[in-house]
């Protein structure tokens, strides 16, 4: 399975409309190579060096299986980010460049979480269903 977008390359900059800076809409993804026998997809986008931890941006799961995720759009359920919301919450480092990990999972079930959960029950969920996994990853700084 890879994960693409048009909007940037692996280990590229992250346009500024997707961030913070910009209108804060969430990226166009394209997905390939899909494992067969996936029932969802999940996709987790976090920054692993914020100062205080790794601070997640986006939690997506139940996404039906398709080729692409389009700009600005919810495709599945959300749930609980570091922004205290479900929506999209893209790029806003403090200081630095951060990497921001677009993480895709498929998974051979679909999840029975609601949207209050956070992304540790949603990788608690996950365990023992995953079928294949990839990364996409962008680079930010104001």
């Amino acid at each position: 399975m890879k994960l693409t977008s048009s909007a940037f390359d692996d280990k590229g900059d992250i346009p500024a409309k997707y961030t913070c800076t910009g209108d804060d809409v969430s990226p166009p993804l394209e997905i390939s190579d899909i494992p067969e026998g996936t029932a969802c997809l999940v996709l987790i986008m976090d920054d692993p060096d914020a100062p205080m931890g790794t601070w997640v941006h986006w939690v997506v799961f139940n996404i039906k299986p398709a080729s692409s995720i389009a700009e600005d759009s919810v495709p599945g359920k959300q749930c609980m980010n570091s922004f205290g919301k479900t929506d999209y919450g893209g790029p806003c480092p403090p200081s630095g460049t951060h990497r921001y990990f677009f993480k895709l999972y498929a998974l051979d079930t679909t999840l029975d979480i609601d949207s209050s959960s956070e992304k540790s029950d949603v990788e608690g969920a996950m365990e023992g269903h995953i079928l294949e996994k990839t990364q996409l990853v962008g680079m930010f700084s104001k």
